[in-house]
């Protein structure tokens, strides 16, 4: 499998970027896919809206592919809330989300038990590695504290589990929810292929956004 660089992804993200073309949009409908075919598979009646969805959003980018593709599954039938770890998020991501009826909820009330998926959308590639902080560490310790005492929600990463480092695959702090799967945009990050980081992945997905024509471009030029 190629890896690439934080940083080589979004280079190759940027002309695209300038030129208009929709990556966000492109990254929540592969992330919505994922969340709805596991959300499916859990299924164990014929109401789907009875298989909710957490997403925990932080402020970046990250948080709005996540809320977009909230907006997509809360469309599907599915129930979707969302915790907030930041004051400040995506706000056109969250204006979708909740035109399509996902719900806001106080992240220090909810349980990890309550939902069949669970979507980390915290930090993004352009953290570095960042360990979690504040109410998303608070939020995350608590969510770890009560995994397992029922039967265990799957857990789907935006683009990478929050508090790995995309590049090194160094992982900064313990509180890390362990994805069961991570749908990672454009291209697989070199991070998550190296130990520690690469425990915390579970079933890789590397959903395409149109970045290959430029990928090829730093292929040959390496």
């Amino acid at each position: 499998m190629k890896a690439y660089t934080a940083a080589q992804v979004r280079g190759a993200e940027l002309p695209l970027l300038e030129a208009g073309v929709p990556l966000m949009q492109r990254a929540a409908a592969a992330l919505a896919d994922e969340i709805v075919a596991v959300a499916h598979e859990r299924q164990s009646g014929a109401d789907a809206a009875a298989h909710c969805v957490l997403l925990v959003v932080g402020a970046g980018n990250n948080g709005g592919d996540a809320l977009f593709a909230g907006a997509t599954v809360a469309a599907h039938g599915v129930s979707v809330d969302i915790a907030r770890t930041s004051e400040r998020v995506h706000e056109e991501g969250l204006a979708a989300a909740l035109d399509a009826g996902a719900v806001v909820v106080d992240a220090d009330a909810i349980d990890a038990n309550d939902y069949d998926v669970i979507v980390d959308a915290i930090l993004g590639t352009g953290t570095s590695g960042s360990a979690l902080r504040g109410t998303a560490r608070e939020t995350v310790e608590r969510m770890l504290s009560q995994l397992g005492e029922r039967e265990r929600p799957t857990i789907v990463a935006c683009d990478l589990p929050s508090g790995i480092h995309p590049d090194t695959g160094e992982v900064a702090d313990s509180r890390v929810l362990t994805a069961d799967v991570t749908v990672t945009f454009g291209a697989a990050k070199i991070g998550m292929l190296l130990e520690p980081a690469s425990r915390h992945i579970g079933r890789l997905v590397v959903a395409e956004i149109g970045l290959a024509g430029e990928l090829e471009r730093i292929d040959d030029d390496r």
